[in-house]
C-alpha cells in the first residue's frame, strides 16, 4: 500500500483545528459559533449562495458499499438524453436556479466523457455557472471540459483513511485512492477554476477525517492560490442498500466542525446541502455556511417531471422544501438568498495561469 503525502500527514498544520474539535475542548460551541458568525459577516456579509444539483446517469460500473448507485443495486438506470437535459434545465430556471451541478457516476460507456462534455455544453447555454461532480479525468480532459464552459467541479476523497477506503470500495475504477486524490490538482492545472473537496461524514473516524480534509485544502490553496476552493460537510444519509454507517456524526459535532473551518478558513466558502434537515440548515446559516444547495433532487431528472416510483435517489434528501420556501426562511434570518454571483465573461478556463508552473509561483509567494 502506497503511503500517504507528507502534506496529508503534517499534525504541524491542523494545530488549531485539532484543538477546536478535540473531545472534551476548551472552546465552547458557543464561544466558536460567535466567532465564526462575525468572520461569516465580515468576509461574506449576510449573503447565501444556492444552487442545484443535477443528476445526469446513474450508470455506475464501482461497488462503493455506501452509495445507492454501486453497481450490485437495483436500481433502474438511465441517463438523460440531450432533450431531456434541455427541458430540465428550463425547469430549474423557473425556479430562479442558474449555479448548475451537473452529476454522475463513474465512468462508463453509457455515460462518459463526451457524454459529460456534451451536457456542459447544453447546461452553459442557459446557466451562469456549471461545475461538474463526476469520475476523476485526465489533465487535457479537465482542459477540454473547461473550454466547453464547466467552471468548476466537485471531488469528495469520501474518507483519507486508507484502509477504509480499501473495505468500502469494492470494486471499479473508484478503488484507487491515490488517483482520486490527486484529482483535484489535475483539474487546477487543466483550467479548472474552482474545486470542492470533502469527506463523507461517518465512513471513518470523523476527526480524523476532518484534520486531513483541511491539510487538502491549505495544501491546495499554497500551491494554487488563485483558485477557488470551497468544504463541503455531507453526512451519511439513507440509501438504497441500506448501508448503516458504522462511526455516529452527532448535528453538535457539524456544527462544531463548520464553526473551526471558518474559523481556520475564513475566505474559504463552506458549503451544506440538503443532506440535512431544515432546522440544521437554517441554524448553519450566517453561522459558517456561505452555499447551499436548493429543492435538491437525487434521481436521474426529476425536475420538469416528477421521478417513477422504481427510480431510486443516490441518497434521501432531508430537507424537501421548496425554493421559495427555503428563500423565505433566509429572509427571516435576515440572509440574502444569492442566484447569481458569477459572470459567464468569466468563465474561460485559468489554463494560461497554471501553465507557468504553478507550484513553484505559488510558493515563492507564500
Amino acid at each position: 500500500m502506497n503511503e500517504l503525502p507528507e502534506w496529508l500527514t503534517d499534525s504541524r498544520e491542523t494545530a488549531l483545528l485539532s484543538a477546536m474539535l478535540a473531545p472534551g475542548s476548551s472552546y465552547s460551541l458557543e464561544s466558536l459559533a460567535a466567532e465564526a458568525r462575525a468572520i461569516t459577516l465580515r468576509r461574506f456579509g449576510r449573503t447565501m449562495t444556492l444552487y442545484a444539483p443535477l443528476y445526469l446517469s446513474n450508470h455506475c460500473p464501482s461497488g462503493c458499499v455506501y452509495c445507492g448507485f454501486a453497481s450490485d443495486r437495483t436500481t433502474v438506470r438511465r441517463r438523460l438524453e440531450p432533450d431531456e437535459i434541455e427541458r430540465e434545465l428550463l425547469a430549474l430556471k423557473k425556479i430562479g436556479v442558474t449555479d448548475l451541478l451537473l452529476l454522475t457516476g463513474e465512468r462508463t460507456g453509457a455515460a462518459g466523457f463526451d457524454y459529460l462534455k456534451k451536457s456542459v455544453e447544453i447546461a452553459s447555454k442557459h446557466m451562469q455557472r456549471v461545475s461538474v461532480e463526476a469520475f476523476p479525468m485526465s489533465g487535457d480532459e479537465y482542459r477540454e471540459l473547461a473550454l466547453s464552459g464547466c467552471t468548476g467541479i466537485t471531488i469528495y476523497q469520501e474518507t483519507y483513511d486508507l484502509r477504509r477506503y480499501e473495505e468500502l470500495h469494492r470494486w471499479g475504477p473508484k478503488k484507487d485512492f491515490f488517483h482520486r486524490l490527486e484529482t483535484p490538482a489535475r483539474a487546477l492545472d487543466g483550467g479548472i477554476k474552482t474545486v470542492g473537496l470533502g469527506v463523507l461524514l461517518g465512513l471513518a473516524d470523523p476527526l480524523e477525517d476532518a484534520l486531513m480534509l483541511f491539510r487538502h485544502v491549505r495544501h491546495l490553496q499554497r500551491t494554487y492560490w488563485r483558485a477557488g476552493i470551497s468544504v463541503s460537510f455531507p453526512r451519511m444519509r439513507p440509501q438504497t442498500g441500506g448501508y448503516a454507517p458504522p462511526f455516529c456524526v452527532s448535528d453538535h459535532f457539524l456544527a462544531r466542525m463548520i464553526f473551526a473551518f471558518r474559523i481556520a478558513l475564513p475566505d474559504t466558502d463552506l458549503v451544506l446541502s440538503t443532506r440535512e434537515s431544515p432546522a440544521f440548515r437554517d441554524g448553519m446559516a450566517g453561522l459558517g455556511i456561505t452555499r447551499m444547495s436548493i429543492a435538491s433532487r437525487t434521481t436521474v431528472g426529476g425536475y420538469d417531471e416528477e421521478s417513477s416510483a422504481a427510480e431510486k435517489g443516490q441518497f434521501d434528501v432531508f430537507d424537501d422544501r421548496s425554493a421559495e420556501d427555503f428563500c423565505n426562511a433566509l429572509r427571516a434570518k435576515n440572509i440574502e438568498p444569492v442566484f447569481k454571483n458569477w459572470e459567464p465573461a468569466y468563465n474561460g478556463p485559468s489554463s494560461e495561469y497554471f501553465e507557468n508552473n504553478p507550484r513553484q509561483e505559488a510558493q515563492s509567494c507564500h
